[in-house]
C-alpha cells in the first residue's frame, strides 16, 4: 500500500510548498522544521495502522480506559538529510528505538555513481515495526542498500518506507523489491533526470538542511 499526503488537501500542502520553494529554502532552519512537520504527520498516519491494547489510566477523579499502542517501533534514518525528518517521527513515536545509517552517492568521472554505506548503528529488529525514513527517494538505491544492511539485525514484523518526495521510478523499484512494505509519502514526482535527480523535486535536502558539502 502507499499513503500519499498530497492526494488529499490538508495543511501539509503548506509545508510541502515551502520545502519546494527556492526562496523559502534559503532559511535552513525553516527547511529543517518543515521536514520535521512532514515526519510528524506521517508518524500520526502510521500510528493508525498499529495494534492497540486497552489500558487503565488513573485520573484524579477515577479510572479511564484508553487504548494504547502495543507494538514495538524502530525508527531508522539514512543520514544526513534524514535527521530532521527522523526527528518528526521521534516527536510522536517518542518511546521508539532508533537506527542510523550513513549512505552517500560515490560519483565517478564518467557521470555514474554507486551507493556507499560506511556506518550503521541498530537495535534488534525482530518482530518490530521498522520505519526507515529518507526525505528523497530518487532511484531508490540508497533505501535498498539501507534495508539490506538492516536485515543483519533481525526480521521486522512490518516494514514501513517513508519519504517526503519520491519519484515514480523509485517507488516502483522499491515496490518490486519489497512488495510487503507500506509506503508513506509526501508527494510523488514523475520525472527523474539522467543524473537521477527528481523533477520538480526540491533540490539537495542535505545541503538545504545543513549547508553545502565538498564533492568527492
Amino acid at each position: 500500500m502507499a499513503f500519499i499526503l498530497d492526494d488529499r488537501n490538508s495543511l501539509a500542502n503548506t509545508f510541502l510548498a515551502e520545502l519546494r520553494d527556492s526562496t523559502v529554502q534559503k532559511d535552513s532552519m525553516r527547511f529543517r522544521r518543515n521536514l520535521e512537520r512532514i515526519g510528524e504527520i506521517l508518524a500520526y498516519e502510521i500510528s493508525k495502522t498499529l495494534i492497540y491494547k486497552s489500558n487503565d489510566v488513573e485520573t484524579p477523579m477515577g479510572v479511564a480506559k484508553i487504548d494504547l499502542p502495543a507494538e514495538r517501533v524502530v525508527l531508522a534514518t539514512i543520514m544526513r538529510a534524514g535527521l530532521p525528518f527522523h526527528q518528526g517521527f521521534l516527536n510522536y513515536f517518542d518511546k521508539s528505538q532508533n537506527a542510523f545509517l550513513s549512505a552517500f552517492r560515490k560519483h565517478h568521472k564518467d557521470g555514474t555513481f554507486e551507493i556507499k554505506l560506511d556506518y550503521i548503528s541498530c537495535p534488534n529488529l525482530d518482530d518490530c515495526h521498522l520505519i526507515i525514513v529518507d526525505p528523497m527517494l530518487a532511484t531508490g538505491a540508497s533505501m535498498d542498500v539501507g534495508i539490506k544492511a538492516l536485515a543483519d539485525y533481525g526480521t521486522p514484523k512490518q516494514l514501513h518506507i517513508a519519504s517526503v518526495v519520491c519519484s515514480t521510478y523509485g517507488y516502483n523499484y522499491l515496490k518490486r523489491l519489497y512488495p510487503e512494505a507500506k509506503f508513506w509519502l509526501g508527494a510523488v514526482d514523475e520525472e527523474l533526470t539522467a543524473k537521477s535527480y527528481i523533477v520538480p523535486g526540491l533540490g539537495d535536502a542535505g545541503d538545504l538542511a545543513f549547508g553545502s558539502k565538498l564533492q568527492d
